[in-house]
């Protein structure tokens, strides 16, 4: 039977991960007939983004719980929405938004999450005394699951939605593509070391240099760009910036190498058949990197021959790992019954 869902995240804010998570959720739910809600802080760019869907502003409560009242379904993620490093009024938020579904007696999914850290008592109480009662929780990493089995909530354990993404596997260009984001420890050191071995190394590629969230990104992608012209100005160098998902997918998928700091520039790097070398600012990078067995540097550190092995990549093994990936839907579809 064709449903109503409505969805809660971190939508339209343009951030990459979190559209590319919404776009494979709203893929499948259209795939399979359903009609679409999906609450944003940007609706009007969210209505661009998708066809066919309706759109509610994230503060006006008064359409969300009219949207959550004629639906049958609310999802609530993926991403990291509960937790509170961010702040704690941002996790209240999205347990009110699941709160508000449970209270209308609708069908409630936890979808692909990230849960934690949860520091504040508060916090661990509301959250789990409103999780125990939704219909299907997923998550996506084995500490999510353990924290909720200590609460005695049963979770299924999933691979990120981005592996179910579809790219197109097309003749590779000569092309290095390099994805940079702002973070605490990036600095000026960082980036002209990186630009003198991209010039010492890949001279004779174009090099593509993303910015994903431009709040973020621009201006170190900028600054890298600079660094690059300052030392080799005849190497062709272009800036992407305000591109849509489907673009930016498109674009990494036709490079022969990437390298990117965001873990889901990592992840589309690997499902494409391109070979991969990573930044590390986070821990999932660090693990998604041990895991396909791909180089990986260090902000603060020296690099070593982590270029050398970039060239060396084994491709067929990392897609071997890759097939590995299949994201399982059955969960959500028992729910969603």
């Amino acid at each position: 039977m064709k449903k109503r869902f409505v969805l809660s995240g971190y939508f339209g804010f343009k951030n990459f991960g979190d559209e590319a998570i919404l776009s494979v959720l709203v893929k499948k739910l259209q795939a399979d007939g359903h009609r679409i809600t999906i609450i944003s802080s940007d609706p009007q760019y969210t209505k661009k983004q998708f066809k066919h869907i309706r759109s509610v502003y994230t503060f006006k409560f008064q359409d969300i719980i009219g949207a959550i009242a004629k639906s049958n379904v609310l999802v609530s993620g993926g991403g990291s929405l509960l937790q509170d490093a961010t702040s704690l009024k941002s996790l209240i938020y999205y347990l009110l938004i699941i709160f508000i579904g449970l209270f209308l007696k609708k069908k409630v999914i936890i979808f692909a999450q990230g849960i934690g850290p949860i520091r504040s008592k508060f916090g661990q109480f509301l959250t789990k005394n409103i999780l125990k009662h939704c219909d299907y929780v997923s998550v996506r990493d084995e500490k999510s699951l353990q924290l909720l089995n200590s609460w005695g909530i049963k979770a299924d354990l999933l691979c990120d939605p981005i592996f179910s993404t579809t790219t197109e596997h097309s003749e590779k260009t000569n092309t290095l593509a390099i994805q940079l984001r702002d973070f605490k420890t990036m600095n000026d050191d960082f980036i002209d070391r990186l630009a003198q071995k991209v010039v010492n190394d890949f001279s004779d590629k174009e090099i593509e240099i993303f910015s994903f969230q431009d709040t973020l990104d621009k201006e170190v992608c900028s600054k890298f760009e600079k660094a690059i012209k300052l030392l080799k100005p005849e190497i062709k160098t272009t800036l992407y910036t305000g591109l849509t998902n489907e673009e930016i997918v498109s674009k990494l998928a036709k490079a022969q190498f990437l390298i990117a700091m965001r873990f889901h520039a990592i992840i589309i790097g690997l499902i494409s058949k391109v070979k991969v070398l990573s930044i590390n600012y986070d821990i999932k990078v660090e693990k998604i990197s041990k895991e396909f067995n791909i180089p990986m540097i260090d902000l603060n550190k020296e690099f070593s021959n982590q270029f050398e092995e970039l060239k060396d990549e084994n491709l067929d093994a990392i897609d071997n790992i890759v097939k590995t990936k299949t994201f399982n839907w059955s969960g959500f579809d028992n729910a969603v019954k």
